[in-house]
């Protein structure tokens, strides 16, 4: 398969492996923050996404050309074009008061991306190991007497084996990925956000059939801090918390910072916050600091009560974005609609920061908008935010935008 693209109409999380092998993606649905899209990043591989009918129009076995370093849109050539390799010295990038730091998901991508001199990893995404790494439904390694499926049951008996308490897989091969993002970059800081899966995500888990409720709309359903405290998954959150203790306390990455998605409310806050210390990680101890995704328009308007309970803030403009404008991020209807530069999403944005500064905490973006934007990244550095963290891609060229903007006179020290 070394040299294909992939053509699909579009992928999901058990696409994956065949992901890593290609050499491009295509595929006929999907937009910016659709899974080909976000995953298509963190592997380093082209991908062309919503193109509609590329699964009509491209034959197997035809050769075609990638290219998306041509703005926005990414482009299908016929045929194979030459093409132009551009070679940066790290020692020539400008230097900048903003810590511009990187998104990784995977391991793989850590290792592959430790050359950049990034100030530490702002968004390390706790499903990637889980869905590539696991496979398997946390609950169902702690309940797998629930499994009823005899085809999980046995992959499950299969990928465990060695390991005569279950639960001890998930919390091994879950701390070794998160340490092995955190070692490339030590001691600078790795945020590592808890699981953010949705309820269609979490099934298609080994095993997680039987834990799993259909949701109309997964996207503003049984996600983020509503399942660490939930009687459904606090057991499955034990583990979560496990690894994340051994990754800091016994490997010894005490530069791991862990993040709260989609915290809903106060209230939620609490709940999560004591459901984390009930599993050991508790804030100020061994250094731990707590941050909270900023991507609800919730957590705008009470940033302040928010910023009592955590270190910092990081702002997800994908959620903020959907949220705000009402916009369904993965309708391809919609595309035209969802911009992360919407006044209605910036003025968001400026209050957000406006309020952790006036708290006295840090906040950061790690949304996908600055590094698809240049625009979006001088609105940031204007506002004065903390840090910016981008895919890694776009890392060196959006550096000097970030340096420029924080030249032009008005711009806050």
């Amino acid at each position: 398969m070394d040299g294909s693209v992939l053509v699909t109409r579009m992928t999901d999380p058990d696409w994956v492996p065949v992901m890593k092998r290609a050499a491009g993606i295509v595929t006929d649905h999907g937009g910016p923050t659709s899974h080909a899209a976000i995953v298509s990043r963190e592997l380093g591989v082209p991908a062309v996404v919503g193109t509609r009918n590329a699964t009509d129009v491209l034959a197997n076995g035809a050769a075609v050309t990638l290219s998306c370093a041509e703005g926005e849109e990414g482009h299908v050539y016929e045929g194979l074009l030459d093409f132009a390799v551009e070679e940066v010295d790290m020692a020539t990038l400008p230097a900048t008061r903003t810590a511009v730091m990187v998104n990784i998901g995977s391991p793989a991508a850590a290792f592959k991306w430790w050359r950049l001199p990034a100030a530490g990893v702002g968004l390390a995404r706790m499903e990637f190991i889980i869905n590539n790494l696991i496979r398997i439904h946390p609950m169902a390694l702690v309940h797998p007497e629930r499994v009823a499926d005899p085809e999980a049951a046995a992959l499950i008996e299969d990928l465990t084996r060695g390991y005569p308490d279950r639960r001890e897989y998930f919390m091994d091969v879950l701390a070794t990925g998160i340490a092995k993002i955190a070692a490339p970059f030590y001691p600078k800081p790795v945020i590592v956000r808890l699981s953010d899966f949705k309820t269609n995500e979490y099934s298609h888990l080994i095993g997680g059939g039987a834990f799993e409720q259909p949701e109309e709309n997964p996207m503003l359903g049984f996600r983020g801090a509503s399942r660490y405290y939930s009687e459904q998954y606090r057991e499955g959150f034990a583990l979560e918390c496990e690894a994340l203790k051994r990754v800091r306390e016994h490997i010894g990455f005490s530069n791991v910072i862990v993040m709260v998605p989609f915290c809903r409310t106060v209230g939620e806050a609490d709940l999560v916050i004591k459901a984390m210390a009930d599993h050991g990680l508790v804030r100020g101890e061994a250094g731990l600091e707590l941050y909270m995704m900023c991507e609800i328009p919730a957590n705008v308007v009470l940033a302040s009560a928010f910023a009592r309970r955590f270190d910092g803030f990081s702002i997800g403009s994908n959620d903020l974005t959907q949220l705000v404008l009402g916009v369904d991020r993965d309708s391809e209807q919609l595309a035209a609609l969802f911009d992360e530069r919407d006044p209605a999403v910036t003025t968001m944005i400026a209050e957000a920061i406006g309020k952790a500064h006036a708290a006295g905490i840090k906040i950061g973006i790690c949304g996908q908008g600055p590094s698809n934007h240049p625009d979006l990244a001088e609105f940031l550095v204007d506002q004065g935010i903390d840090s910016i963290s981008l895919n890694p891609d776009t890392y060196l060229r959006t550096i000097p935008i970030i340096a420029a903007a924080e030249q032009r006179p008005g711009k806050q020290a």
